[in-house]
């Protein structure tokens, strides 16, 4: 009785240093997980890296807030404000990127390298799966495209809240994805980790493209499956062992 008394003191004077009652209770726990900020105060360790502090300027309340700040980006709260405006929007456009990138080839239509070939042809036509596209010669469609991104700029310079620059709703929620508020949180946690995948998934299709010219992603993981042995990224790092 009295070592197991004693044993518990000893623990208790030592908690552990990557969840204890005090820093990781179970809604802390479930917070941490989805990225959202809790009612209560927020972890004092990241969840990114069991064990590793959590940088002060990084609160929780951002959706997939991991405590994963190496550089030190986001000190300056202005900064932090911006970069997580623009993780928002690229996120956004890379996710269309991918399916854009992936769907010709998963149709048999070409890859992303070929399907911007037309724009070195003079009078080239666009086209899309396959249909040729309405005004689909390249000078009406950057023209077009200069003037729409223009307009989303304008409107993101002069809306003053934070919030309604990410998420502007009305038009862009069609769906009603925004009126359950604690739905919503969640949204924004997947929105922002699926869209750091594809953001690394765009990498990944330009490092293929550049030491296999030509080819997709489709067309590379095809490959690999057919024979890893010799079709990997060891044999691009050392081509000669």
């Amino acid at each position: 009785m009295a070592t197991n008394t004693l044993m518990s003191s000893v623990i208790s004077a030592f908690p552990s240093p990557i969840c204890s009652s005090k820093t990781r209770s179970p809604t802390l726990v479930a917070a941490s997980r989805n990225g959202t900020k809790s009612s209560g105060s927020v972890s004092t360790f990241s969840e990114w890296f069991p064990g590793q502090p959590r940088p002060a300027h990084l609160d929780g309340s951002a959706p997939a807030d991991f405590g994963f700040d190496p550089l030190g980006l986001a000190v300056e709260p202005e900064n932090f404000e911006r970069f997580k405006e623009s993780e928002v929007f690229h996120s956004r456009l890379t996710m269309f990127a991918v399916i854009g990138v992936l769907l010709p080839e998963a149709l048999g239509l070409g890859n992303w390298v070929q399907a911007q070939e037309w724009t070195l042809v003079p009078g080239g036509q666009a086209t899309y799966l396959g249909f040729p596209v309405p005004w689909g010669t390249l000078p009406i469609i950057v023209a077009i495209e200069v003037l729409a991104v223009a307009f989303a700029e304008i409107q993101r310079v002069y809306e003053q809240d934070t919030e309604k620059k990410k998420y502007p709703g009305g038009y862009f929620d069609p769906l009603g994805y925004s009126k359950d508020p604690q739905k919503f949180e969640e949204y924004k946690v997947k929105e922002i980790k699926n869209g750091r995948f594809a953001m690394l998934a765009c990498v990944g299709f330009a490092v293929q493209q550049a030491f296999y010219p030509g080819t997709g992603p489709l067309d590379n993981l095809a490959s690999h499956l057919a024979d890893p042995w010799h079709n990997n990224v060891g044999n691009i790092l050392f081509p000669n062992l």
